[in-house]
């Protein structure tokens, strides 16, 4: 394939990239370093220190951190269970991890929002059989349960992925060396899981710490973190400047997390697919 054509194909990629990617960012930065006025400011940027700022971002990052772990402690049981079983290799309970993700993200999250409302289902069904009911709705806890369930397949694939392309001639020698099986789990299945574990991380911490649906439907209202208030300065306030400048600031920690990425999954090892 020459030249010319290459570029013929690449062209709408190429396009798509300048007008979904690079030209949006251009429009976030320029409110983000400016004022109202269009004179250049960094106030915007500052702001993250400033009145309910930081308490927003330390709570997204509590969350978010907290969500990481509990989809992790999930996930990489969960992905050796897969590895070594059938199912996982027939692609069925593959198929049932990603069959939620095709519903619509909302609808997912406000399913949780009736069965956790102080009269939903699962009130219901502890009502009936006389046991304490649950009153988590509009909490961080209820928001925690939906970053989880949201996010948990994005942990999953990513690990699954991994450790299927370890080679099973390394264990079994390990093995037939004496290696007991935590030995194998430490020294083996870990170090080379990595790829999957960082990339699941990190698909998991930069979506958790940025979102505003879930904990506005699971939260209330009562639970207010970083992406609610970069929503509201575009929607409520009208604040594009302040909305941007705050959007710059959590670009940091999609950068780190593509720093990272790369650093431990240069081959793509951890991909999802």
């Amino acid at each position: 394939m020459n030249r010319s054509i290459k570029r013929i194909f690449s062209g709408p990629f190429l396009a798509f990239i300048l007008c979904g990617t690079i030209i949006p960012m251009a429009v976030i930065a320029f409110y983000g370093l400016t004022d109202r006025s269009g004179a250049f400011t960094l106030n915007n940027i500052v702001a993250i220190v400033t009145g309910d700022h930081p308490q927003a971002l330390g709570l997204s990052l509590l969350l978010a951190l907290i969500s990481t772990i509990i989809c992790l402690i999930i996930a990489f049981p969960l992905g050796l269970i897969l590895k070594d079983s059938n199912l996982g290799k027939k692609g069925f309970m593959i198929f049932v991890f990603i069959l939620p993700m095709w519903m619509n993200f909302l609808l997912r999250t406000m399913a949780w929002q009736v069965l956790l409302e102080r009269n939903g289902v699962i009130n219901l069904i502890l009502k009936s059989l006389e046991l304490p009911l649950l009153d988590i709705i509009n909490t961080p806890t209820a928001v925690v349960l939906g970053m989880v369930y949201d996010y948990l397949p994005f942990m999953v694939l990513p690990i699954y992925n991994a450790m299927i392309k370890i080679d099973n001639s390394l264990i079994e020698a390990a093995y037939d060396l004496g290696a007991s099986r935590a030995t194998v789990l430490r020294r083996i299945i870990i170090p080379l899981s990595v790829p999957g574990i960082v990339s699941g991380i990190t698909m998991v911490f930069v979506p958790s710490l940025t979102t505003f649906a879930i904990s506005t439907m699971l939260g209330g209202g009562k639970v207010n973190l970083i992406g609610n208030i970069i929503e509201q300065e575009f929607t409520v306030s009208s604040n594009w400047n302040l909305g941007a400048g705050l959007s710059l600031v959590m670009m940091v920690f999609i950068v780190i997390s593509m720093i990272m990425i790369e650093k431990f999954d240069r081959e793509g090892e951890g991909s999802m697919l």
